[in-house]
């Protein structure tokens, strides 16, 4: 899909998109493929306050450069557009698990890390502390929902190519605060 179909699915989801800087062209191309793309990868990013969650993820740092996602969802609902092709976001990751996510069937437990999901995943990096406590807005989870369900129509997945970064890499926990099954199933509500 290229950027401007990815916005305009976005859009046609009803959600307010903000475009960051040259987005499209901001990418880690140079690293490695991008694509085949299979599913959507959710994350909570441990910042909170806009401006510097954006900027965050635009950028990243000395140890992980941006892009690190492809969208920022903050907590008032708006997604932050700040790359288009491949992203710091995901990591290497479960195999198994990506079969499962292009058969579209119930994920078995990530237990390795021996495939590159940069590659295969859109990422949104969602502002929320991720301790737990932090709250999960409702118009944050709506607009998390129909990011992926925006993503899910246009290529024609079901909402069982949604997945939490926990269910991908070992040792990760994000998104903490709700479950993946909760989420996917927000996800499946808006698709038909």
């Amino acid at each position: 899909m290229s950027a401007d179909r990815f916005i305009g699915a976005l859009r046609n989801e009803g959600l307010t998109v903000v475009e960051v800087g040259a987005w499209r062209t901001h990418n880690r191309n140079h690293k490695g493929p991008w694509g085949p793309v299979n599913g959507v990868m959710i994350h909570h990013t441990v910042t909170h306050g806009t401006k510097f969650t954006v900027e965050l993820c635009r950028d990243g740092d000395a140890a992980l450069p941006g892009p690190l996602c492809h969208g920022v969802i903050t907590k008032d609902g708006r997604v932050h557009l700040v790359g288009y092709g491949r992203a710091n976001h995901a990591g290497a990751g479960d195999s198994d698990v990506l079969a499962a996510v292009i058969a579209e069937e119930r994920l078995p437990p990530d237990r390795h890390a021996n495939t590159d999901g940069n590659r295969h995943f859109y990422g949104f990096e969602c502002e929320n502390l991720g301790d737990g406590h932090d709250p999960w807005p409702e118009v944050q989870l709506d607009a998390m929902a129909r990011a992926a369900a925006a993503l899910c129509r246009v290529h024609g997945w079901s909402e069982r190519s949604v997945i939490g970064h926990l269910e991908w890499q070992p040792g990760k926990i994000d998104p903490k605060g709700f479950t993946m099954d909760a989420f996917r199933t927000r996800v499946g509500r808006r698709l038909p």
